[in-house]
C-alpha cells in the first residue's frame, strides 16, 4: 500500500510514520485472543519493518496466523488515528534488511538502553515484515 504524499492526510500519515517511535503491534494467539505489544519499527513508504526476539509471543503468532494490526499512538485527543490491518511475514536471516536504517532512528534509544546496534539486532534477530492490506480511519 503506497500513500499519495500529493494528499495532505496522507502526506501527514507519511511523516507520522517515519517520525513515531513507537506503535502497538496486535497479532491474534492461536486460541483466537488478541496480543497487542508495543514494537519499534521503520516504515519505508509501503512497509513496515520490526525486529523481534525469535521466541517472543508475537512470533508464534504469525506463524500461525499472518493477519495483524499496527496502530500509532494518538497525539491529539483521538483526532488522528493511524491504524494499518496488514499481513506480516517472517524474513529469514538471508534477507536483506535495511538495519541501518532502523539502527539509525533508534540510536538515541539503544544508547539509553545500554545497548550498541550490533548486540541489540543479534538478540532481536527475527525480522517481520509488515504489509498493509487496508487503511482504517
Amino acid at each position: 500500500m503506497q500513500l499519495d504524499l500529493s494528499d495532505p492526510k496522507q502526506a501527514h500519515i507519511d511523516e507520522r510514520l517515519r517520525q513515531n517511535l513507537i506503535a502497538w503491534f496486535t497479532s491474534v494467539r492461536p486460541d483466537g485472543r488478541p496480543h497487542s505489544v508495543a514494537v519499534w519499527f521503520i516504515w519505508d513508504g509501503t512497509s513496515f519493518l520490526m525486529f523481534s526476539k525469535p521466541k517472543n509471543q508475537k512470533i508464534t503468532n504469525i506463524r500461525q496466523n499472518a493477519n495483524v494490526l499496527l496502530a500509532l499512538d494518538d497525539t491529539k485527543n483521538g483526532d488522528d488515528p493511524i491504524v494499518f490491518e496488514g499481513t506480516a511475514e517472517l524474513l529469514d536471516a538471508a534477507a536483506t534488511v535495511p538495519t541501518e536504517a532502523y539502527a539509525e532512528k533508534y540510536a538515541t534509544l539503544i544508547q539509553q538502553l545500554g545497548w550498541k546496534p550490533d548486540s541489540m539486532l543479534a538478540e532481536y534477530s527475527q525480522a517481520v515484515r509488515i504489509t498493509p492490506t487496508k487503511r482504517l480511519g
